[in-house]
Formats: C-alpha cells, sequence, structure tokens
C-alpha cells in the first residue's frame, strides 16, 4: 500500500472479527511505532501488547470508550518513559507520533484499529496503570484496539481549503 493509500483510507474500526493476529504482524506494528519520529530522538516509548482474553475483557470497565475491546484481538497501549523524555511536554507528543505508526501498519497489513485517549484524563491514566501494574515514571498515553475488521468504513471528504493560510493569518 503507497502511503498516501494509506492515510487517505485507514478509518477507525471498531468491529473485528474473532481471528488471531500472527505474532510477526504484532512485532511489524511494534517495529513501525518505534520508527516515529521523537523530539530530540528520545524515543520515549514502552508498549504493553494485550492479546489475554480476559484482560481485553476488562478494559471496558476501565475506560468509557473501550467497549470494542470485548471484539479486539489485542490491544496495544503506548506508554511514555518520563525518565527517558528529556524535553518537558513532549511525552504525549512523542507517544501520538508512534501510535499515528501503528494505526497505519495496521491498516497496511489488512488489520482494523482504533485510537483510545488516554493521556491527560487522570482516572483513566491512573485505573490502567493500576490494572497494569505500570511503575510511576511510565504514563499510558494511547489505548489502540487492533483485529481484523468486520466493518468497512467509507472514505469521508476531510481536506478543508478554508484552513490553510499562507505566510500569515
Amino acid at each position: 500500500m503507497e502511503t498516501l493509500e494509506a492515510i487517505f483510507t485507514r478509518r477507525s474500526i471498531r468491529k473485528f472479527k474473532n481471528k488471531e493476529i500472527p505474532e510477526e504482524l504484532v512485532i511489524k506494528l511494534l517495529q513501525a511505532a518505534m520508527y516515529a519520529p521523537s523530539a530530540r530522538n528520545t524515543q520515549p516509548w514502552h508498549f504493553i501488547v494485550i492479546n489475554d482474553r480476559k484482560k481485553l475483557n476488562e478494559i471496558p470497565k476501565l475506560h468509557p470508550y473501550a467497549e470494542m475491546c470485548y471484539e479486539a484481538t489485542l490491544a496495544i497501549m503506548i506508554c511514555g518513559d518520563l525518565d527517558l523524555e528529556i524535553t518537558e511536554g513532549y511525552i504525549a507528543l512523542n507517544c501520538a507520533a508512534a501510535t499515528q505508526n501503528l494505526l497505519l501498519a495496521a491498516h497496511d497489513l489488512g488489520l482494523g484499529a482504533v485510537w483510545l485517549g488516554v493521556y491527560p484524563r487522570k482516572e483513566r491514566m491512573e485505573k490502567l496503570s493500576k490494572f497494569f501494574g505500570i511503575p510511576k515514571n511510565i504514563i499510558p498515553v494511547s489505548l489502540v484496539a487492533i483485529g481484523y475488521p468486520d466493518e468497512v468504513k467509507p472514505k469521508p471528504e476531510r481536506f478543508k481549503p478554508d484552513r490553510i493560510h499562507y505566510n500569515h493569518w
């Protein structure tokens, strides 16, 4: 899949088939995430791969918009390490770049995925940190539910020329 095609056709998928994802695809998703740019090349991320059905089924109790985890084959939580992040305020940006890479890689590999925001919602961060035993210096930033898609979504028109400004507002 070409890069622009992946960007233009990726959709948030919330319905999944009951089909396992091979480990080699999970590794490719994580590799793609780790190739994201980061401020000062700190690469402050850690990833929790969640493929235990019992844990996936608990996530909706901890995150108000995670119902799709009941069907997802796996989820990946993208976390930021405060000990690795040397530029204050950039941890969420760096982890967001990793999340976007993961989403595009999932689409390219024929998987469906949806980004669930965690940071900066303190209640979500605290509940997920406790449930997954995340150390104090690690911040859960985003959660991506992944599986083989069981829905097709059309490409909406999102290009808005009125939001483009050249050289001056």
